[in-house]
């Protein structure tokens, strides 16, 4: 079975897509081209989310591409320039960290189209793609507060910054709408690009959440999550996976997954390069755009009982509707409960 994203995603992405500013597009003569974040294209979140939506449309069109794995920070531009200056178009750079660099290399091939996810550039160049992880946060708070034996559950960051307390901020609601007295702890990996990929790191953070009674953990910690998640299978409580489904890593151990379409983006932004289509502009996808959503498949479903799904459900529609409102973190950096 396909995550529920997947299945909503491509036509709801496709949508989105329209109705920002048009920007020539050459792409008959170009090659498209990735530049994933730390932790590699095979983080198994959403650098690993990327790579699959270029994969597929290789496979669906036969259209070459090439990508580049940094290694530190300082490679963001140079990897953004090197492609540029070799004629591929678009550019895809992967995480808010390449708002920088794609800023800057943008204006400096203004001939060249390039996308970034999770951060906004206001460039005639550059389509930026943001995700309201909030709302699918809240859902996967939903499913963990009914999990939940003791009514202690966690949540572990990557980087200490807004947008990874928007996923604790939305979880927390989701948790508190179903009981306000469960106890939600919430750690951070760290403040630097570090935090990113440090599974040992984040099975250390798991250990101790483990100990104060902790069943149920979120991580929103990209490669660090993977020790995080198996920490969870060691101890034999349950895990939610982020941005990429992540449930097929420990089954029976993986509650669901909180999936963001990155793989649908790379593949929108592909394909509209190469028909003419590229539009320029920022897009912010949700549940109603099939950019956010919980993952329910072969490997969760024992794990979900039908109340569970009900109730989930039933808050996902509330918050398509207008009638369930998830605070944004980031809209004023705090988070009311």
């Amino acid at each position: 079975m396909k995550t529920i994203a997947k299945l909503m995603g491509a036509v709801a992405v496709a949508t989105m897509m329209s109705g920002a500013a048009t920007v020539a597009a050459s792409a008959a003569d170009t090659t498209p081209a990735v530049v994933y974040d730390l932790g590699g294209k095979f983080d198994k979140s959403s650098n690993e989310s990327a790579y699959k939506g270029a994969e597929k449309y290789k496979v669906d069109t036969g259209t070459a591409y090439r990508d580049f794995e940094i290694q530190n920070d300082s490679q963001r531009e140079q990897g953004l320039r090197n492609f540029a200056r070799r004629g591929m178009s678009p550019i895809v750079g992967i995480g808010f960290s390449y708002e920088q660099a794609i800023e800057k290399v943008a204006k400096e091939f203004s001939d060249t189209e390039f996308a970034i996810v999770d951060a906004a550039v206001d460039l005639p160049n550059v389509r930026s793609v943001l995700f309201k992880e909030h709302k699918g946060s809240y859902l996967v708070g939903v499913l963990v507060a009914m999990a939940s034996k003791i009514g202690k559950v966690g949540f572990v960051g990557g980087m200490n910054i807004p947008l990874i307390r928007k996923f604790a901020c939305g979880y927390v609601q989701g948790v508190k709408s179903v009981s306000p007295d469960i106890e939600v702890i919430q750690n951070m990996t760290g403040t630097t690009g570090a935090a990113w990929n440090d599974p040992v790191k984040g099975g250390e953070l798991a250990k101790p959440q483990f100990d104060k009674g902790m069943d149920v953990i979120y991580h929103a910690a990209g490669g660090t999550g993977i020790g995080v998640l198996q920490a969870v299978a060691d101890a034999g409580k349950l895990g939610i996976g982020v941005d990429s489904n992540q449930n097929a890593l420990h089954p029976g151990n993986m509650l669901t997954s909180m999936v963001k379409s990155v793989d649908v983006v790379v593949y929108k932004v592909f394909e509209d390069s190469a028909n003419g289509n590229w539009t320029s502009g920022v897009q912010a996808l949700g549940l109603k755009e099939g950019g956010v959503d919980w993952a329910y498949d072969d490997d969760d479903k024992d794990l979900i009982i039908d109340e569970m799904k009900v109730a989930v459900d039933k808050a996902r529609e509330g918050i398509i509707s207008g009638e369930i409102k998830v605070h944004d973190y980031m809209s004023d950096n705090s988070c009311p409960m």
